[in-house]
């Protein structure tokens, strides 16, 4: 393989995450046609690989492709940056069902492993206090009742220590936990548990809108700011995680919709049709939390704004992108055309096979 550019003989670099293919910090493949490219970072032109030197790269492509946490999909082309700082661009069908399960599930996961391990440090706390202090202070604070409700943080260590410290700690977080601190201007934003439910998340055509009450009142914000609080809120709303099938409904939920921007949309007019006094009944049964969503709706939330987020953050690169890739398309139909059609099947026929 080549290692300068053939339109303006500029070094492509190296890489060290494809093994057969060491060439180039920027490669573009289509395992479906065959193509593997390497994209000339001086000027953008895409360098066709020659026949021989691409099936075992393409497999490696693709795995590494499947492995990468960072990358954002359109309808068919992609783009993931690895570790080292080389780039793949895959053309093809996202790989959104598995890709997403993989992804949120361990960051699901791992959350819900915290939550479990904070609350079973804080009830064996609550218990040996109980124990050791509840006998001294009961006789003290004969109110009971009384006294729990107000001073709790000195009777949560008397009388009915591990209920008491249980129940406090419960309201704690489903009400005056701090979900989010957002500066805008000279103020600061506190939002709480409590004000995440009562949040109105809006998508007008693709543009976001976000009303957000906190300790001071409500704010409005619109756009990249709307996007980004709202997703702020969700992580906070979720951070108890959640189990592997309650990621794998999470995402059934975007597959519906088609993408995480239709998804969007969907839990958007989801809201609206919610506020209403009509359905108060129902929504009672759906037990609604967080933006007048139902737990798993949270979480597919979460995914599709993250998703959302790096999409526009990466939509003109990707643009860009897909310009350059009919292009070489072309290029490389006709290349590949000037070999017999049966030297190109026997090439083919000796790619390594999947599995």
């Amino acid at each position: 393989m080549y290692s300068t550019c053939i339109f303006c003989h500029a070094a492509l670099g190296a890489n060290d995450a494809i093994e057969h293919f060491p060439v180039g910090s920027r490669l573009a493949f289509d395992a479906a046609q065959g193509r593997l490219w390497v994209i000339c970072g001086n000027c953008a032109r895409w360098n066709l690989s020659p026949l021989d030197e691409r099936w075992e790269a393409i497999d490696d492509a693709e795995r590494v492709f499947r492995r990468t946490r960072l990358r954002v999909t359109t309808d068919n082309i992609g783009l993931a940056r690895l570790p080292d700082g080389t780039q793949l661009v895959r053309i093809g069908e996202p790989l959104r069902p598995e890709f997403a399960a993989w992804r949120y599930g361990t960051r699901f996961a791992r959350r819900r492993l915290n939550t479990a391990i904070v609350v079973g440090s804080a009830a064996a706390a609550a218990v040996l206090t109980g124990i050791v202090a509840g006998p001294l202070l009961a006789p003290a604070l004969a109110a009971g009742a009384i006294s729990i409700v107000a001073v709790p943080g000195i009777t949560s260590a008397m009388g009915v220590p591990p209920l008491v410290a249980a129940l406090a700690a419960r309201d704690y977080l489903r009400y005056d936990r701090v979900i989010a601190r957002f500066k805008r201007g000279r103020r600061v934003l506190t939002v709480r548990a409590r004000h995440v439910r009562d949040a109105e998340f809006h998508m007008v055509g693709e543009h976001p809108t976000l009303r957000l009450p906190h300790d001071g009142g409500w704010a409005y914000c619109d756009g990249a700011e709307a996007l980004h609080m709202a997703r702020v809120l969700l992580v906070g709303a979720n951070r108890f995680g959640a189990s592997a099938a309650g990621v794998h409904r999470a995402v059934s939920r975007i597959e519906a919709a088609g993408d995480a921007s239709s998804f969007l949309r969907d839990a958007s007019r989801a809201v609206e049709w919610r506020e209403g006094r009509v359905m108060s009944v129902l929504n009672g049964m759906r037990h609604l939390g967080a933006l007048h969503l139902a737990p798993v709706e949270a979480l597919a939330l979460e995914m599709a704004m993250h998703e959302e987020s790096e999409r526009r953050a990466l939509e003109g690169e990707l643009r860009l992108l897909a310009d350059a890739w009919r292009d070489a398309e072309e290029i490389a139909a006709i290349a590949d055309g000037l070999l017999p059609p049966a030297g190109f099947e026997q090439l083919r026929a000796m790619r390594p096979s999947e599995g």
